[in-house]
């Protein structure tokens, strides 16, 4: 046998176990290969609908997001390993809806999206976990929307 029929053998072979197919010939190796590839397909997008319809929004996030408490405001960083047009400015709206003033921001939006921000609050009556949720929903309303 040549090299390249022994290759060819070799390739059908991964590919008859690979599929667990119980299949001799070439051709209905294929035909199970086929199937079986559909049968992943349709398991990806059940999955996919499974984990859309039951995460929250803030486990479908593309961000990660931290509010620590400071004396008279917040500490807030906000990171996505993905450059993210568009979410800086509905962050920032989100600090503008809560009355919390950017005291002094570093922002990075070239190969990643990073934010650090420290707000002050206006009110001084929010806590770190409602500054949290209003991020993670801007956050969501942005993932929604792009």
């Amino acid at each position: 046998m040549s090299s390249r029929k022994k290759k060819k053998a070799a390739l059908y072979e991964k590919l008859r176990a690979a599929t667990n197919s119980n299949a001799m010939n070439r051709t209905s190796i294929i035909v199970d290969a086929s199937k079986y590839i559909g049968e992943l397909k349709n398991k990806v997008d059940r999955l996919k609908k499974e984990i859309g319809t039951s995460s929250t929004p803030q486990n479908s996030l593309p961000a990660q997001v931290t509010v620590e408490n400071l004396e008279k405001g917040f500490l807030i960083n906000v990171f996505s390993g993905k450059n993210c047009p568009g979410l800086l400015v509905s962050i920032l709206e989100a600090f503008e809806e809560l009355g919390l003033d950017v005291l002094d921001a570093r922002v990075s939006c070239e190969d990643n999206f990073q934010l650090e921000a420290i707000g002050g609050d206006q009110n001084q009556g929010h806590d770190a976990q409602v500054v949290k949720q209003a991020v993670l929903q801007a956050i969501h309303n942005w993932n929604e929307g792009s």
